[in-house]
């Protein structure tokens, strides 16, 4: 059996999104106040801008943290631990109710597509005082994944 080589793939923005629009677990990293890395693991979708969105709670560490230090990391993961993945690197914004309900539907849409009743998804997400971090991505690295070096193809 010959070893699986690691590979590393470069590619431009619309690959990126494609990439990403189906993979939902991410690992969002924040920076604390002290400068050190915090690290939550997420479920994230797509906007239709092409912005990665998460949903949230005002008072989590990870809000919080994107409020005051806005530039995040994020790790988007494939479903099988050893399948392709890639590193961006985004702006957050947090948004509260009410600005965040719409944004919150479309996050919804973009993980699990349409809800049975959009009226009861909204009024969860107002009776849970949802909040929504959304990331504009700025940079990326290559879809990348595990294996030996090439050199031992």
């Amino acid at each position: 059996m010959s070893p699986k080589i690691a590979t590393s793939d470069v590619v431009g923005r619309p690959a990126l999104l494609d990439f990403i629009r189906n993979r939902h677990k991410v690992v969002l990293v924040t920076h604390k106040r002290d400068g050190t890395p915090q690290l939550s693991p997420v479920t994230a979708g797509l906007d239709r801008a092409g912005r990665v969105v998460i949903a949230s709670y005002p008072e989590r560490a990870k809000s919080h943290n994107a409020r005051r230090h806005p530039e995040v990391g994020l790790l988007v993961l494939s479903d099988d631990w050893n399948g392709p993945w890639v590193q961006i690197r985004g702006r957050a914004e947090v948004l509260d109710l009410p600005e965040a309900l719409d944004p919150l539907v479309e996050y919804f849409r973009a993980i699990a597509g349409e809800h049975d009743d959009w009226d009861e998804y909204r009024a969860a997400m107002r009776r849970q005082g949802k909040a929504l971090i959304r990331v504009t991505i700025e940079q990326w690295g290559p879809i990348a994944t595990g294996g030996f070096p090439a050199r031992l193809a």
